[in-house]
This record gives structure tokens, C-alpha cells and sequence, in this order.
């Protein structure tokens, strides 16, 4: 417990930090606005370009690990979106709830869990997974939300202004640079890397006091919004590493430490991705905080007992 409390507990504080600072009226009413535009145009973008542009493709080769947790990503996904459009909602928010029940953070959380749970082996296993959730899971959504938003009667228009819409799009067009820069082979300068390092280092603390401020403007909960949080939160927090560990042990028989890894991963908490996307696309983010928070909150207690018990037969 205490080694999961080490990981999360700061997480809470950022958070907090920015709880407090906006109702102590420190930042105005638009802050957690600004500062998350600060995160999708400028931080993120940065931090993504760095991770894909250091990344060689040879040590992205790992097919089976892959395979296993994108489809793990997209089965939570698919269902959780099949399940809000029924519901009633629109594809743009719907896309919103399926991201937040399957995008693990796995930056901030999954690289110093795994070192902790595995060592210094696992991180090519959590930076393969990190990519994918920000970039293939981002991607797939931001296409989805590209598409719900557009209200055009030609199909035609309506595919030119999703790729235009995907074409601005700095979380799209960062890691699509990077790949290209390492694929390439090619070496970012060092001022140039300096630059991106610090300003790729800003994206998580900076989502999370946003998210802070936002959780403390005063509104009324919208109906329904703490059952679908909870019924989201276990999406995540359960289903996806059951599903994780299907495929990885029953479908793809990966060895027993990578099919932990897999598993370990995919039973983080919602990152600040969703939150991200939902502001950028002018959503209510209300029920994607709530997500975060909760699941946050309580996998200080499900990332113990799966620590232990993976501890115990690794």
C-alpha cells in the first residue's frame, strides 16, 4: 500500500494545489481553460514529439505486447462507446466516456510503477504502451470527434473538415513529426531537446492543476453523472485488466512477467488525456473529472492488492 501511496499521493496534490488555488481566487474563472491550452498547444505536443523522436523503431517491435494491450484499449473503448450512444449520447461525447474508460496513465503512474513492480526491464513495455495510448487511442478519438461535431448534409465536406480539423491539431501532428524524426534517424539538436524537455516536463503537472481548478468551479452535477462516473471508473479499473490478462494469457500466452507488465499497466487510472480532449472540443468535462479523480483515488487501494498478489507469483 505504502508503495502505491508514494506513486499517487502527489498526483493528489497537484490536484489539490489547484482546488485550492482557485477558490482561494488566485486564478480567475477561466484558468483551468487557459492552462489546459497551454497542455494541448504547446506541453503535450512537446512531450509527445520528444518520446516518438528518442524512440528507435526496433525497440517498438514487440508485436504480441502490443497486439495485447491495443486490443485490450479497444474492446473497453468499442464497448463503452456502444454503451453511451445507446444511452442517448452524442458521438462527441460518447468518444469522451469510451477515452476515459480506457486511457491508463501511463506516463505519470505506469513508468515509476513498473519500475517498482519489475525494474528497469519493463519501461521499454510501459513507453510501448505509452505511446499507444497517446497517440493511437488519442488519435482515434479526436477522428471520432472530428466526425460528431461535423454537421455538414455532404459526406465529402464532412471528411475534408475532419482531416482539416485533424491537420491543426498539435496532439495529432507532434508524435507524427517525432516517428518521422526517428525514423530517419535523424538527431534533435541539443538546445532544441533542452527546449522540448522542459516544456514536454510541464504537460502533466500543468493538466493536473487545471484539473484542480476545474473541479472547483461551483455547478450543479449533471443526472446520472456519479453513477455513470462509478460504472466508467470500473470499466477501467476492472474490466480492462481482465481483459488485458484474457488475451495476454489465454490468447497471445505471453511469458508471465511480460503478461504482468500488461496487466499492471492497463489497471492504471484515467489519465488527464480525456480531460484534455474534452476541454479542447468544448464538452462538458465534468463527468471525465470525475473519472479521473475517482479512479485515481481508488486504485490507491486495487494497485496495492494487484502489486501484491503480481509480486507474489512473479
Amino acid at each position: 500500500m505504502a508503495s502505491a501511496a508514494h506513486i499517487l499521493l502527489p498526483i493528489f496534490a497537484l490536484i489539490a494545489a489547484g482546488f485550492v488555488a482557485r477558490r482561494l481566487g488566485w486564478f480567475g474563472p477561466a484558468a483551468a481553460s487557459e492552462l489546459n491550452r497551454f497542455v494541448v498547444h504547446l506541453a503535450f505536443p512537446a512531450l509527445l514529439f520528444s518520446a516518438m523522436a528518442r524512440t528507435s523503431w526496433r525497440d517498438l517491435d514487440q508485436p504480441a505486447l502490443a497486439t495485447t494491450f491495443a486490443l485490450s484499449c479497444a474492446a473497453v473503448f468499442a464497448a463503452v462507446l456502444v454503451w453511451r450512444l445507446i444511452s442517448g449520447r452524442r458521438l462527441a461525447d460518447a468518444s469522451i466516456d469510451a477515452i476515459a474508460a480506457s486511457y491508463p496513465n501511463a506516463g505519470f503512474i505506469g513508468f515509476p510503477l513498473c519500475l517498482l513492480a519489475f525494474g528497469p526491464a519493463s519501461l521499454t513495455a510501459a513507453t510501448i504502451v505509452n505511446i499507444l495510448v497517446a497517440t493511437v487511442l488519442f488519435g482515434v478519438t479526436c477522428v471520432l470527434m472530428e466526425f460528431g461535431l461535423q454537421e455538414e448534409a455532404s459526406r465529402l465536406k464532412m471528411v475534408l473538415k475532419v482531416f482539416k480539423g485533424l491537420a491543426r491539431n498539435p496532439m495529432i501532428v507532434a508524435p507524427l513529426a517525432g516517428a518521422m524524426v526517428s525514423g530517419l534517424k535523424l538527431k534533435v539538436p541539443g538546445a532544441a531537446g533542452s527546449f522540448l524537455s522542459l516544456l514536454g516536463g510541464a504537460a502533466t503537472p500543468a493538466a493536473l492543476v487545471g484539473l484542480g481548478m476545474f473541479l472547483a468551479e461551483k455547478r450543479s452535477p449533471a443526472r446520472g453523472t456519479a453513477r455513470d462516473s462509478v460504472l466508467l471508473m470500473l470499466a477501467k479499473l476492472l474490466m480492462q485488466p481482465l481483459v488485458a490478462w484474457w488475451f495476454a494469457f489465454r490468447v497471445f500466452a505471453l511469458p508471465a512477467s511480460l503478461g504482468q507488465i500488461v496487466v499492471m499497466l492497463a489497471a492504471l487510472p484515467t489519465g488527464t488525456g480525456p480531460y484534455m480532449l474534452a476541454e479542447h472540443y468544448k464538452r462538458d468535462a465534468s463527468l471525465t473529472s470525475r473519472i479521473i479523480l475517482l479512479s485515481t483515488a481508488v486504485s490507491l487501494v486495487s494497485l496495492s492488492v494487484l502489486m501484491t498478489y503480481l509480486h507474489a507469483a512473479h
